[in-house]
């Protein structure tokens, strides 16, 4: 599938076709997470209960470092 690239304000942006978006299980709004594989790029949906997990985790790590050193045993 191709896609055009358009400007967009200062920006650029691509339009997704509905049935593209209906494949990826995505919406308006959506947030999508981009990542380069060897020499491709790959756009995948974020996933928003394990993001707020991490950040979660990121916030609390310093404080009870010892508890999930325990835990991972």
């Amino acid at each position: 599938m191709e896609l055009k690239i358009r400007k967009i304000g200062n920006g650029y942006g691509v339009l997704f076709p509905k049935q593209l978006m209906e494949e990826m299980k995505v919406t308006e709004n959506s947030v999508v997470q981009v990542e380069k594989v060897g020499e491709i790029h790959q756009m995948k949906p974020l996933d928003e209960q394990f993001r707020q997990q991490v950040e979660s985790f990121l916030r609390t790590e310093q404080k009870h470092r010892n508890t999930y050193r325990e835990l991972a045993k």
